[in-house]
C-alpha cells in the first residue's frame, strides 16, 4: 500500500465521525493555541524591554567612567587616555565631553533662558551617530548646535505680578519662543565671584544647527553645545577648571583636561566584548549595555522555556483526548484490520495508518490553533492601550508590545503539537497490529 493510499484510507475513516474528529481537532486547537500565546507574553516583553533600550542607547557604546590608580584612588580621563582609547582595535569612535559648571543665560532678542552648555569634539561626535534636524555643524569656534528643546528654554520677560511658567514648567504660549534658530546670534552670560560680588562676561554665539529629536518624545534636549576654545576661553575668565564661578575648596590641582563623559563606540556588536575586557585589563572603569542585555536575555530565555513548558501541559491533556479517538478507532476498524492482515498487510504498514491518522489531527489542530494564536495577539495587542486608559487610566508606555509571535515561536510549538499528537496515537496504533484476525473478522474484538 502506498503512502497515498494509506492516507486516503486515513480520510475516509475520519469522516466516519465527524463530530468527535471536530472535537479531537478543537481540543488540539485549544491546547496549540493556549501554548503560543503564553508563550508570546514573554517574547513579547522581550522584544519591548530590548527594542526600547536599542533606541535609547547605542548597543554598540561603551561608558568610560575613570581609571583605577591604586589604593582605592581614582582618576579622571585625560587626553592620553583619549589618545590610547583610539588605537584599540575595534573602535569606531570615542566621544568626549566637558560640562560647563554653570548653567550660563542664554539671550536672543527680548527672549532669555538658562540652559546648560558642554563642550563637545564633532568629529568624533558625527562618528558616534550625532544628527541634526536642521542646519549645519559648526566650522567655527564662536558657532554652536543647540538642542530640539533649547527653543522651549526661552521666554520673554513677564508682566509685572505675572507668571511665564505653567504649572508643568513649560512657557506659557504667549511668552514662548516660535522664532527660527539656525543662524540666530544668542548671547552666553556667565558669572564669576570676586570678593563675594558677581561679575559678568557675555559672549556672543551663533547657532548654526539643531540637534535631532529624540525617539521618545518626553525627553528634551535643551544643550548648548560650544567648543573647546569658548570652554577654554570661559576658564580664562572665571579661573577655575570647567568654567566654575568659584575655586572649590580641596579641589585638586591642574594636571590637564580632565572629560566628564567619555563613551567608545565600536564598530560592531561582536567587537564590544573584546573592547569591554582590554579596557578592564587596563583598569579602566566601564559599563556597556551589552553586558546588561545578557542579563535581561538571562532572564527573558528562563521565563520563556517556563512558559512553552506550561503551555505544554495544555497539549498533553489534549492528547488524552487524541487516545481515547484513536483507541475507539481501533476497536471500531477491527473488521478492516482483519481483512489487511489476511491480504498479506504488514504490521508496520497498519501501524503507520494510525499513526499518520494522529499526526493528520496534530497537524489540523496546530494549523487552526496558529492562525487563532496570532488573532488573539493581534487583539490584545490592540486593546491593551486601551484598557490602561480607560480601566486603570494610566497611559501605556511606548512602544509597548505584549504578545509577539515570531516565526521560531510558531515551528516549536507546531512541533510540540505534532510530537505529542504522534506519542498519543502511537499505543493505540501498536494495539491495532496486534488485533487478532479470526476474532476481527467475526468482529469479537
Amino acid at each position: 500500500m502506498t503512502f497515498k493510499d494509506q492516507f486516503r484510507f486515513v480520510r475516509q475513516n475520519m469522516k466516519k465521525n465527524k463530530t468527535r474528529l471536530f472535537m479531537t481537532i478543537l481540543a488540539t486547537a485549544i491546547g496549540c493555541t493556549f501554548l503560543i500565546v503564553l508563550a508570546s507574553v514573554g517574547f513579547g516583553l522581550h522584544k519591548s524591554i530590548i527594542q526600547d533600550v536599542m533606541e535609547d542607547r547605542l548597543v554598540t557604546e561603551i561608558q568610560v567612567h575613570g581609571k583605577e590608580a591604586g589604593e582605592g584612588n581614582f582618576q579622571g580621563i585625560k587626553d592620553e587616555d583619549i589618545k590610547h582609547f583610539e588605537e584599540i582595535s575595534g573602535v569606531k569612535a570615542v566621544t568626549r565631553r566637558q560640562f560647563l559648571q554653570q548653567s550660563p543665560i542664554f539671550t536672543t532678542g527680548e527672549y532669555s533662558g538658562q540652559s546648560e552648555a558642554v563642550a563637545a569634539y564633532f568629529p568624533e561626535e558625527v562618528k558616534a551617530g550625532f544628527e541634526l534636524s536642521e542646519g549645519r555643524l559648526p566650522e567655527k569656534e564662536n558657532e554652536v548646535v543647540v538642542g530640539s528643546s533649547f527653543a522651549d528654554a526661552l521666554s520673554l520677560e513677564p508682566k509685572d505680578g505675572e507668571n511665564a511658567f505653567n504649572e508643568d514648567g513649560t512657557v506659557k504660549d504667549k511668552y514662548a519662543y516660535k522664532g527660527e534658530l539656525v543662524g540666530k546670534t544668542i548671547e552666553m552670560e556667565v558669572v564669576k565671584l570676586e570678593g563675594g560680588k558677581e561679575v559678568k562676561k557675555s559672549i556672543p554665539l551663533t547657532i548654526t544647527g539643531v540637534t535631532k529629536k529624540p525617539s521618545k518624545e518626553w525627553m528634551q534636549i535643551r544643550t548648548v553645545f560650544i567648543s573647546e576654545e569658548i570652554l577654554k576661553e570661559l576658564e580664562a575668565f572665571t579661573g577655575t577648571s570647567g568654567g566654575s564661578p568659584e575655586q572649590v575648596e580641596g579641589a585638586p590641582e591642574d594636571t590637564g583636561r580632565i572629560y566628564d563623559t567619555v563613551s567608545l563606540y565600536a564598530e560592531d556588536v561582536e567587537a564590544v566584548t573584546a573592547i569591554n575586557d582590554k579596557l578592564k585589563d587596563g583598569n579602566y572603569m566601564v559599563y556597556s549595555i551589552v553586558n546588561e542585555m545578557k542579563q535581561i536575555n538571562m532572564v527573558f530565555t528562563i521565563l520563556k522555556i517556563g512558559l512553552l513548558f506550561i503551555g505544554t501541559i495544555a497539549l498533553i491533556i489534549a492528547s488524552i483526548g487524541i487516545y481515547n479517538t484513536m483507541t475507539m478507532a481501533v476497536t471500531e476498524r477491527a473488521p478492516d484490520i482483519g481483512i489487511m492482515k489476511a491480504i498479506g498487510a504488514h504490521p508496520k504498514t497498519i501501524k503507520r495508518i494510525f499513526v499518520l491518522e494522529s499526526s493528520y489531527i496534530g497537524l489540523l489542530g496546530a494549523l487552526f490553533g496558529t492562525i487563532v494564536a496570532y488573532g488573539i495577539s493581534y487583539a490584545v495587542n490592540l486593546a491593551l492601550p486601551l484598557v490602561l486608559e480607560r480601566v486603570f487610566e494610566e497611559a501605556p508606555p511606548e512602544g509597548l508590545m505584549l504578545s509577539y509571535i515570531p516565526w521560531s515561536l510558531t515551528l516549536i510549538s507546531v512541533v510540540i503539537c505534532l510530537t505529542v499528537t504522534i506519542f498519543s496515537g502511537w499505543r493505540p496504533a501498536k494495539r491495532a497490529t496486534q488485533v487478532d484476525v479470526l476474532k476481527a473478522m467475526r468482529r469479537e474484538v
